[in-house]
């Protein structure tokens, strides 16, 4: 199922699409000659009682090189601090990940390697616990094909877990579980597809999904495989009232598309939101007109 025609205001509150830049520079950059001299796709924040979390995938900046699992901590989500122990998980792909806490447990759901997504486990957000790939099922209940399956998001809706991932950028699909353990696909259409705006008309991935005023809310990245925006990342949001039906806003990109930067996602700042973007460096844009 296609995302329809952009919703009017008020469903695209200002806070949720205004944004500009925080600085001049990225607030957060790989570490020339360490193990992750190079900074990789989606990572995530967390802003808790001790202060702003920061996990990210880090690597050599080879194609071969593997993926890792990072932290970094911040008193304001501007300046940040390696852990000591990083990498965490030295030998784990780790890729594109994102993190939900809930029961005083952090629940990880990453990309592994060729972009087979798979779940871990923490109780302190350093020590992790690997619980394998992500069992995905059509609504029938038969395993999805074979084949990539990745940028894996998670959203705790009521009492039940929704997951949101994407096949080779051409879909986003939603399955639903109640213990983490299977997924059950909602329908076996994706629920937001590329397109129909020329910066997003091939390839589509989906980030993060909150619930603000009684609306869902997605922030997504878009490309094309050809033309001007060739090659380019654009930063979006798109709503819903179901999970399901999903409307484009008519101020995407949130930020412009020359600027190339993606895997996007909101956190909660006094009464207004941050943008973050991740790759390939983490860059902050505060609430402003543009």
């Amino acid at each position: 199922m296609s995302a329809g025609p952009a919703l009017a205001q008020p469903a695209f509150p200002p806070e949720l699409v205004r944004f500009v830049p925080y600085k001049s520079k990225p607030v957060f950059t790989g570490a020339k000659g360490m193990w992750d001299a190079k900074i990789r796709e989606r990572g995530w924040i967390l802003r808790e009682a001790g202060g702003w979390k920061l996990w990210y995938t880090g690597y050599d900046g080879t194609k071969e090189g593997i993926r890792r699992l990072g932290h970094a901590t911040s008193p304001d989500g501007i300046q940040w601090t390696r852990h000591p122990k990083n990498p965490l998980l030295a030998d784990l792909w780790v890729e594109d990940m994102m993190i939900v806490h809930h029961k005083g447990q952090y629940i990880m759901v990453a990309e592994g390697k060729n972009d087979i997504a798979h779940w871990l486990t923490s109780r302190d957000g350093i020590n992790w616990t690997p619980k394998g790939k992500l069992d995905i099922r059509t609504k029938n209940g038969q395993p999805i094909a074979a084949g990539p399956y990745g940028t894996p998001t998670l959203f705790r809706d009521h009492d039940r877990w929704c997951l949101f991932y994407e096949r080779n950028d051409l879909g986003v699909w939603l399955a639903t579980s109640s213990d983490l353990k299977v997924w059950t696909h909602v329908q076996d259409e994706p629920v937001m597809t590329p397109g129909p705006a020329e910066y997003e008309k091939n390839l589509i991935a989906l980030n993060q999904v909150i619930k603000h005023q009684g609306r869902y809310y997605a922030y997504y990245h878009g490309s094309a495989r050809a033309g001007k925006f060739k090659g380019l990342w654009s930063t979006c949001v798109a709503t819903s009232t179901d999970l399901i039906r999903w409307q484009k806003c008519a101020k995407n990109p949130l930020v412009p598309s020359a600027e190339n930067k993606s895997s996007g996602i909101v956190i909660p700042a006094g009464r207004a939101f941050r943008l973050y973007t991740m790759h390939p460096e983490v860059w902050v844009f505060g609430p402003g007109k543009r």
